[in-house]
């Protein structure tokens, strides 16, 4: 079989091994997920209504029953501390029958519940009861047996539940009403029912203030409708300037500007400090790294980096700072880290080859400022130094699809290698799904020195319109004109294109976060035109919590592995000879130590290639690469852990005030 024939294969065994396992995931959790309805919302615990025979041959048991509210079916609300509803004992129920006919409720211990005198009129009307929380009224009883049936109804503002459609223009509220049985407050009263009507927000991205609804005790989370931080669907984030509902979401922020799915996972820690919102990413991963074949070599390395981020509402938008650094300038060997098939940049004047370049110590120092534009759209400004221009996917570092894996791509330089860029000013709008943005910087790659800042004219332009049509899905093209990037060809220009499709499904105990990236370098210089392209494909799943497998397929055109040595050797003439290269990476992690702040894996991988049979000299016949590392990060943020330092949350029912 030839070398491309078999990197094909290789390659569609690995793409049909990642979709099969998607599949099967997916498939579980929706399993799980249908039926969903209202016995599935978190307190709402429904028992399915009985028929109305039933109901008549059991009417004297249930009126025998004294009405107990933390047995009633449909009140079992998580978070909603329902103080004085508990059993009766035996004892109590005797004395209880001694004293009166009826017993009533103690329900005056629930916080916010206002009780009504109880009328002993043997003819009292029926009487609606709404439990409004706070505020809470229920009904008034009577001994009389005659008493007709009634109806309670609880209205709990700010419990907004999203509908199933995604019409991010249906209607902000719409009432829903919830019948359950409730018991008689007398021996001879019909039996009643409760009518719960709560608002309920459509499916549109806009915030939910969890702040509207009381007794939901979430530890640590101080937010209400003129809070910076907010729920928005089923994540967090960041309130633009005054506005209600037009919100920056937590989970879609990529590297500098650039959009990953709403729903992937977010692994940070986080602080308010006064109106400041304090956020830190960082990851370390350390451990051996053997590339094989004679142009291989195995070190002990890490590669690692600390990002801070800060936001708060400053005028009539938010500002939000950035930083990220990396010590890889220190922990990687000289030269790079060992990489087949890698190039890039240069060492001591020479170009890299087989090797992954260190990352500046200073990799981001940016800043961006976005007003909002009404409630759907947002204008925004971003300016870094060093920082990240309009151009390619989000960086293979941030990407969800490429946490576990600690290797660069091979086609790092043909889709997202601008990621380190001194000198960057982007700006652009936002509306509803789309964003469209256009930047100018400095399109040189940083120079050998990795611990200053370069200074090169801003000479380089890209612009990116980016998509996302729903929580699950993002995509972007793009388009830039790089004057001049590499130090080691300085006339050659090259004008690159990309694309690429994230997707990330939420499980039940895990997460699967797959991307498909092209990338296309047009390079030319004075008598020389070369088109290369990149294909990338990984995806990486999260099962049971502690698990992760991860894999990543590349199709890569590479015209800088051969040096004047090498072409005389192999007996090549043309300067920059292009050849297709594939790498198939497959590996897995376990946590094996977590904390409510850190989580600590262990991982391995192996990489498999196929090259053009004409570098056999040079690479050998089959080179087989492989990994063992641990990993060090901080852990999964979950909805209740947000601020989890600071208390309690207090959410205000009052309506509130724009600043």
């Amino acid at each position: 079989m030839k070398k491309s024939d078999f990197g094909a294969f290789v390659l569609m065994v690995g793409l049909s091994a990642i979709g099969i396992s998607g599949l099967v995931l997916t498939s579980t959790e929706n399993g799980i997920a249908q039926g969903q309805g209202m016995q599935n919302m978190p307190g709402m615990n429904m028992s399915k209504s009985k028929p109305a025979a039933q109901k008549k041959s059991t009417a004297k048991k249930k009126l025998a029953k004294k009405p107990n509210m933390a047995n009633m079916p449909g009140m079992n609300m998580s978070g909603m501390k329902m103080s004085g509803m508990h059993k009766h004992t035996r004892r109590k129920k005797r004395t209880a029958r001694k004293t009166q006919s009826t017993t009533k409720h103690k329900m005056g211990n629930m916080p916010g519940m206002k009780m009504p005198a109880t009328q002993t009129s043997p003819t009292a009307k029926p009487s609606p009861q709404q439990m409004n929380m706070p505020g809470m009224k229920t009904p008034q009883t009577s001994p009389s047996p005659s008493s007709s049936p009634r109806k309670m109804e609880m209205n709990m503002p700010g419990m907004q539940m999203p509908t199933a459609s995604p019409n991010p223009q249906a209607s902000p509220q719409q009432k829903m009403e919830m019948n359950m049985p409730m018991p008689a407050a007398s021996p001879g009263a019909s039996p009643q029912k409760m009518e719960t009507n709560m608002p309920m927000p459509s499916a549109s991205p806009s915030a939910s203030p969890m702040g509207q609804m009381p007794g939901m005790d979430m530890s640590g989370m101080n937010m209400d409708k003129g809070s910076l931080v907010v729920m928005s669907g089923t994540g967090m984030a960041v309130r633009l300037g005054a506005s209600e509902s037009n919100v920056m979401n937590l989970g879609q922020m990529g590297s500098g500007t650039s959009w990953q799915p709403t729903m992937s996972p977010m692994y940070m820690m986080d602080k308010i400090a006064g109106k400041w919102l304090l956020m830190a990413h960082f990851n370390l991963v350390a451990g051996l790294n053997s590339q094989g074949g004679p142009r291989g070599t195995t070190k002990f390395e890490s590669a690692n980096w600390f990002m801070p981020i800060a936001f708060r509402r400053v005028g009539p938008g938010t500002l939000q700072l950035r930083g990220m650094f990396s010590l890889e300038p220190f922990t990687f060997a000289r030269g790079g880290s060992p990489l087949l098939f890698q190039t890039g940049e240069t060492y001591k004047g020479q170009p890299i080859i087989d090797r992954q370049h260190p990352h500046d110590l200073f990799m981001e120092l940016s800043a961006q400022y976005t007003v909002p534009l009404g409630e759907k759209g947002s204008w925004f400004t971003y300016f870094g130094y060093p920082g990240e221009p309009a151009l390619g996917p989000p960086a293979f570092m941030h990407r969800a699809s490429a946490a576990e894996n600690p290797s660069a791509t091979l086609s790092h330089h043909l889709q997202d290698s601008t990621h380190i860029s001194f000198g960057v000013l982007t700006t652009g709008i936002t509306y509803r799904g789309f964003k469209l943005e256009g930047s100018i910087f400095n399109g040189h790659e940083p120079d050998e020195n990795r611990y200053n800042f370069d200074a090169n004219r801003w000479n380089s332009r890209s612009a990116r319109l980016s998509y996302e049509p729903n929580n699950n899905w993002s995509m972007q093209v793009s388009y830039g004109f790089l004057r001049s990037p590499e130090a080691s060809e300085p006339t050659t220009d090259i004008r690159r294109v990309t694309a690429s499709v994230q997707y990330n499904k939420p499980l039940k105990r895990g997460n699967w976060a797959s991307a498909f990236i092209w990338g296309r370098n047009h390079t030319s210089s004075p008598g020389e035109v070369h088109n290369l392209n990149g294909y990338t494909a990984e995806s990486t799943v999260n099962f049971l919590d502690k698990n992760y497998l991860y894999t990543r397929l590349e199709l890569v055109d590479k015209n800088e592995l051969l040096r004047a040595s090498d072409r005389a050797l192999l007996g090549i003439k043309d300067n920059h000879p292009s050849f297709r290269i594939g790498a198939y990476t497959f590996g897995g992690v376990r946590d094996i130590w977590n904390t409510r702040k850190v989580s600590m894996a262990i991982g391995s991988d192996l990489t498999f290639y196929s090259k053009p049979s004409v570098l056999d000299r040079l690479y050998g016949n089959n080179p087989l690469s492989w990994r063992l590392f641990l990993r060090l990060r901080p852990s999964k943020m979950e909805m209740g852990q947000m601020h989890g330092m600071h208390g309690g949350m207090n959410m205000p029912t009052n309506p509130p005030t724009k600043p």
